[in-house]
């Protein structure tokens, strides 16, 4: 018998609480989770759907994939979601134990393409449009450089405290997805940085009674959002000019690729990442351009053509151009 929409809406906030409290789950996927639960919601209130029947799903599959274009990596986030959501109603109550995403097919995700990364002379171009002589431009150049020099993810950044970093030892700690910690090595460069935002840090309100690292100018914790916001005006002020969308990622995903450009060992980019499996980072590996080349120039074809062009034995014909004034016939 199908589950009444009413009902089986009626238990968000206590999933969450069951989340947040027994899974250890990170702010950025509570958040997730409420967005994803909501957005059925509005689906089927949207649609007048008065049960949670088969048909809904599908017809919510439809609307992810046709309406929000989402990939299939996306839309399987979703049905995860909802398929937790309805294990703990289980749990919680048995009478809405019947219910359709368990027999809902993953979508298939296509091929992974490697993550959009910047060059360096567009990184470059990048931090230089940050105004370092305010103490806002200061926290947001320490911000950034963050998610490039050390590759954090913008929440690892928030979670940042005081006490995350030992200048003495040039070491960071970290908190990643999973609540796991991490240690990473700080350049000099980054130690600078760092200790500048410091020089300045008292400058914000309610900076002596604050332990997380970066504040907002009314005093609390920099919240993601201003992050992403922030950054969000650096890109448009810095024009550049870019074939995928510029986010706070893609410093962590340049970072990354940078590293395998450099030829770092694939485990040695999987521990600086944070990722649980080499799975993760396989995405990130890939020949650098160098060595793409270095591997054409020992064909055997492309040697053999080199030696004749060497000895003049063979001449490419110069390219041909139309004499001025000579027209092309319709």
């Amino acid at each position: 018998m199908p589950v009444l929409a009413e009902s089986f809406f009626s238990h968000f906030d206590a999933f969450i609480d069951y989340r947040e409290v027994n899974y250890d789950i990170s702010p950025q996927t509570t958040k997730s989770n409420r967005c994803d639960l909501k957005l059925f919601k509005e689906f089927i209130q949207e649609k007048n759907y008065g049960t949670i029947s088969g048909p809904a799903v599908i017809a919510f599959q439809y609307y992810l994939k046709q309406e929000r274009h989402n990939c299939g990596g996306s839309i399987n986030r979703k049905l995860f979601t909802l398929r937790s959501y309805s294990n703990f109603l289980k749990l919680q109550d048995p009478p809405l134990a019947p219910l359709p995403f368990y027999d809902v097919l993953k979508s298939r995700q296509g091929y992974r393409n490697r993550p959009n990364a910047l060059t360096i002379s567009q990184l470059k171009h990048l931090f230089d449009t940050i105004d370092r002589g305010s103490f806002l431009g200061i926290r947001n150049y320490a911000v950034n450089a963050l998610m490039y020099q050390i590759g954090l993810r913008v929440g690892e950044v928030f979670s940042l405290n005081l006490d995350s970093i030992d200048f003495d030892q040039k070491i960071i700690t970290v908190i990643g997805k999973g609540k796991k910690r991490r240690q990473l090595h700080l350049t000099e460069e980054m130690i600078k940085v760092l200790s500048e935002w410091l020089a300045v840090r008292d400058h914000f309100c309610n900076s002596q009674k604050k332990e997380a690292f970066f504040i907002s100018k009314k005093g609390n914790r920099l919240a993601i959002r201003t992050m992403e916001d922030n950054f969000k005006k650096l890109v448009t002020k810095s024009n550049l000019k870019l074939y995928f969308t510029l986010t706070c990622h893609t410093l962590r995903h340049t970072f990354a690729s940078h590293l395998n450009d450099e030829e770092v060992d694939i485990l040695v980019i999987q521990s600086l990442m944070g990722h649980s499996t080499p799975r993760s980072t396989h995405p990130y590996i890939h020949p650098s351009l160098k060595r793409v080349r270095e591997a054409m120039e020992k064909l055997p074809g492309v040697i053999f053509m080199n030696k004749l062009l060497a000895s003049g034995q063979v001449k490419f014909q110069s390219p041909f151009y139309p004499k001025k004034g000579i027209g092309v016939g319709k």
